[in-house]
């Protein structure tokens, strides 16, 4: 299956008699507002201009349920995110592309929820808007209704408990920053280090400096390196949205791997649960 799509080949496919449903993901990670500064606009980004027939769709509100316990960004409600997919068209038999501003976590996070809930033809658009050379639109589709109908679990997915099996019985990977992994600092959660068994395996390094991921076989050598062949691999991240374009980028290796969606975010929170720091998975 291809799970990515090039520029050139998205613009072929929206001009032809099939063209697939665009959904525009911008959004980006940030301390801004502990900074005092106003976060990234998504929303305001898209209006200022997007590809053509694109649909916005906010990953915070809508790709995620409210932030608590079960991590800053838990799976959202699936009967409200199909009402989303279907107001912006997706319908179960319709391609699906999705972007963002080319950073790909954001993107990431929608290919595998759509995936994770039964939609098998979703690509993300490889180097995001960065990569689009055509056109920008800022009018505002009015798309017809979808008939896309969440079923989820058709990919993996694993709860707190799983990752810390699967970090002994196969490979998990911690997708963040190795300084997170580390725990020499941390940013945002309750604690910084890793699940112990966990393996440091930053998902910036599955791109180059364009955004734009590596070679099948170069990503497929990266995560072979790491023992991620030939067993049950898992990922996870802060919250699971990086943790997803780690499995974006295993799946282009042709590796399958679940998602810890609740990462470090949901594990952190609960101070009952191990923590182990510096550079050795322990």
């Amino acid at each position: 299956m291809n799970h990515l799509i090039t520029a050139a080949d998205l613009a072929t496919e929206l001009a032809s008699h099939r063209p697939p449903v665009l959904l525009d993901i911008r959004w980006q990670l940030t301390s801004a507002k502990a900074a005092g500064a106003a976060p990234f606009d998504g929303r305001a980004a898209y209006e200022a201009g997007h590809l053509p027939g694109a649909v916005f769709v906010d990953l915070d509100a809508e790709l995620a349920g409210p932030p608590g316990s079960g991590g800053r960004h838990p799976l959202p409600d699936m009967a409200g995110f199909g009402r989303v997919m279907r107001g912006a068209g997706v319908s179960r038999g319709t391609p699906v592309v999705v972007y963002d501003g080319g950073q790909g976590w954001a993107a990431a996070r929608a290919w595998w929820l759509l995936r994770w809930a039964g939609h098998d033809d979703v690509r993300v658009l490889d180097g995001g808007l960065a990569a689009w050379t055509g056109p920008l639109s800022t009018g505002l589709p009015a798309p017809v209704e979808g008939d896309f109908r969440p079923e989820p679990g058709a990919v993996g997915l694993l709860d707190a408990d799983g990752a810390a099996a699967l970090a002994r019985s196969g490979v998990l990977l911690d997708a963040r920053a190795a300084e997170r992994y580390r725990g020499d600092v941390e940013p945002i959660d309750r604690v910084g280090g890793h699940i112990p068994g966990a393996l440091s395996a930053p998902t910036t390094e599955n791109v180059g400096p364009d955004g734009r991921f590596l070679q099948a076989a170069e990503l497929a050598a990266r995560f072979k390196a790491l023992g991620a062949a030939d067993t049950e691999v898992g990922v996870y991240c802060g919250s699971g949205v990086s943790g997803a374009h780690e499995v974006l980028a295993l799946a282009v290796a042709g590796i399958p791997a679940a998602l810890y969606a609740g990462s470090w975010s949901e594990w952190s929170s609960d101070e009952s649960r191990p923590v182990a720091t510096g550079p050795d998975p322990q």
